[in-house]
């Protein structure tokens, strides 16, 4: 019986006799996948868009809601199921009265809201850059503050009437608050490492602010803005209640009296699609201006 040799494969050697490292497959037809670099860039790319996975929460409870409005857990007189609510929004829209309530408030947020960043940024840059400033505002915007704004809304109406100056200045008191306190804490909280640095390498007054204060205080202003635009629509729903002829409000109070639910829950809808496609801005504004900053994004 004859022996059988194998023939050892050439392993190339140094000059010390040290085998050197070779890139070839150890075996026909393998390929070795580096796990560093396609395995985790095809996890990666298999992932669902990160706005498509923030949306599994809603869907799933909306999936639930309906699993259990057709199992009649829920009455339908009182809790209609999404199905119900949707076929009544086709109604409101192809009717266009929705979109005609829909547009007189979205007017009075855009309104309100453009006056209270006015307000805000000026206050707080004011209060937070000067001794003289804080004197004057910090603590009238701390009473403001304290005064919840819907217990104002007599006391505009005495002094507006119930026109339309009188809803937007209820939201741009709102605006005004958020905006103001979360810039003016995010000024005051800037690292003062940082400022002491820049005044080393010999930053005036205003390269200090424009280079090093005001960026530093960006992520605070833009928390302020995310709770601005919450209070936004929150004022809204009061505002609307002052002899509003137009508005989502107006819309709420209508289907209240009625008694139609449905209509009730198409609204409370539209309101949380507002506020997701608020905080959605908030979002797109974070990532271009604050591209410098890394931050935990979740584990």
């Amino acid at each position: 019986m004859s022996d059988i040799v194998l023939d050892a494969p050439h392993v190339p050697l140094n000059s010390h006799g040290d085998a050197l490292p070779s890139t070839a497959a150890p075996h026909a037809g393998i390929d070795l996948i580096d796990p560093t670099t396609e395995q985790i860039a095809a996890s990666i790319g298999s992932k669902a868009p990160r706005w498509l996975q923030r949306l599994a929460g809603p869907a799933l409870m909306l999936a639930l809601w309906q699993l259990l409005s057709s199992g009649n857990v829920f009455d339908p007189r009182t809790t209609p199921s999404p199905l119900t609510v949707a076929m009544t929004a086709l109604g409101l829209l192809a009717s266009n009265e929705l979109q005609m309530h829909l547009l007189a408030s979205v007017q009075r947020v855009l309104q309100g809201l453009a006056l209270g960043l006015i307000l805000g940024l000026v206050s707080a840059t004011t209060a937070g850059l000067t001794r003289w400033g804080e004197n004057l505002v910090d603590t009238n915007m701390e009473v403001l503050r304290a005064v919840p704004n819907f217990a104002l809304l007599p006391v505009l109406i005495a002094w507006f009437g119930i026109g339309e100056e009188s809803k937007v200045t209820l939201i741009t008191l709102g605006v005004w608050v958020a905006i103001y306190i979360n810039t003016y804490g995010a000024i005051r909280n800037v690292d003062a490492s940082l400022v002491e640095a820049a005044r080393t390498f010999g930053a005036g007054r205003r390269e200090l602010i424009t280079a090093v204060i005001l960026p530093g205080a960006l992520p605070g202003f833009l928390v302020g803005l995310r709770i601005a635009l919450t209070s936004a629509w929150l004022a809204l729903i009061f505002a609307e209640t002052i002899n509003a002829p137009l508005g989502l409000g107006r819309m709420m109070n209508d289907a209240r009296e009625y008694f139609r639910i449905d209509i009730i829950f198409v609204l409370l809808s539209v309101y949380a699609v507002l506020g997701l496609l608020s905080l959605a801005l908030v979002r797109i504004l974070e990532k271009h201006l604050l591209t410098w900053r890394r931050a935990f994004d979740g584990a």
